[in-house]
């Protein structure tokens, strides 16, 4: 039986029993239905405490599932933001590799623009120069072809290739 209940019938007893004349506050109440209040109150006390052990046993498992998910959550936590910062280095290498790799790939183009450059360079200088050399040898071939018509024509000799208009 519950001791709240208990007591509530003990309160009644006590309230239903009788105030004599001179007795003061004192109450006669019937002596066989206290004790078995009474009686009821010890078999129920161990039975009351009992239930608050297990209640607070109840409490403490509940506080110990609740702290241990607690832990494994903020273990979770600790867990996903390290593999957050570490996947934000990676980035971070990530990208520095890559800007790397566009300054190596810009060096290299900018090199192969200079050997470029310098080969055609050296190409233009060659072909300046060879045709610089067959212009000369036209030049040359045509002030002979002129002297020597101009030193035919001089001595009368004419070849019979025409006037010498022709060529100048």
């Amino acid at each position: 039986m519950d001791i709240l209940h208990l007591i509530d019938q003990l309160e009644t007893l006590l309230n239903e029993g009788s105030h004599p004349p001179l007795m003061g506050k004192r109450v006669l109440i019937d002596e066989q239905r206290a004790w078995e209040v009474i009686d009821q109150m010890r078999v129920s006390i161990p039975d009351e405490v009992k239930k608050a052990k297990r209640i607070n046993q109840e409490r403490d498992r509940i506080i110990a599932q609740a702290n241990e998910e607690a832990a494994r959550v903020v273990d979770l936590g600790r867990d996903e933001a390290q593999q957050l910062a570490n996947d934000t280095e990676i980035v971070k290498q990530a990208q520095a590799r890559a800007q790397n790799i566009v300054e190596r790939a810009q060096r290299e183009a900018d090199a192969l623009k200079a050997d470029a450059d310098d080969y055609t360079i050296q190409v233009l200088s060659k072909m300046e120069e060879d045709l610089a050399k067959a212009l000369s040898i036209v030049r040359n071939g045509l002030l002979k072809l002129n002297t020597e018509r101009a030193y035919s024509d001089q001595s009368g000799m004419g070849t019979g290739l025409g006037s010498s208009s022709h060529l100048s």
